[in-house]
């Protein structure tokens, strides 16, 4: 965990995940309902291992339409239009080099390895929803559009409640 994230984050992010998050730097994005819903990770993990995926979804709902959308085959269907679609090619070339130059920004790991099978490749569209909602609308083509087809995931309410640790000597 970054020394910079709020701790009330941290917990929320661990909860999210079932698991303590690593080489987390920020909170990209937050749901409507103000949790944490995708964290921006260290190019490197804190043993120096490169870790390329930049931007990682934690709200646990999200994730769970997301690899619905996933099992029905949808990244197939980007796939092959992105074998015949220049335009949605191009965007998609734009958003792998988006993706590079914020990286870069914070750590050069000296590769043009993105993430999600970018550019030429749907690989993961977790990825591209994470990048899509960190970096705003019309920079990953497939992240808003898999975005636009879940809707309002977050209208239930949030998709974990972080555990309060137990004070000393309790229980």
């Amino acid at each position: 965990m970054s020394p910079g994230i709020d701790p009330a984050d941290a917990a929320a992010v661990a909860a999210q995940l079932g698991r303590a998050p690593r080489a987390v730097r920020d909170v990209a994005h937050r749901c409507p309902c103000g949790m944490p819903s995708v964290v921006q990770t260290a190019p490197r993990l804190e043993d120096g291992t490169p870790f390329p995926t930049l931007y990682y979804l934690t709200c646990s709902r999200l994730s769970s339409r997301i690899g619905t959308l996933e099992a029905e085959g949808r990244m197939k269907e980007m796939q092959a239009r992105l074998a015949e679609d220049p335009e949605l090619a191009a965007a998609y070339q734009r958003a792998h080099e988006a993706y590079l130059a914020e990286r870069d920004a914070i750590e050069s790991l000296g590769t043009d390895v993105s993430a999600g099978g970018m550019p030429d490749r749907v690989k993961c569209l977790h990825v591209h929803v994470a990048h899509a909602l960190a970096a705003g609308p019309d920079v990953n083509p497939f992240g808003d559009e898999a975005l636009a087809e879940i809707g309002d995931w977050w209208a239930a309410g949030p998709c974990a409640t972080p555990r309060t640790p137990s004070p000393p000597g309790a229980g």
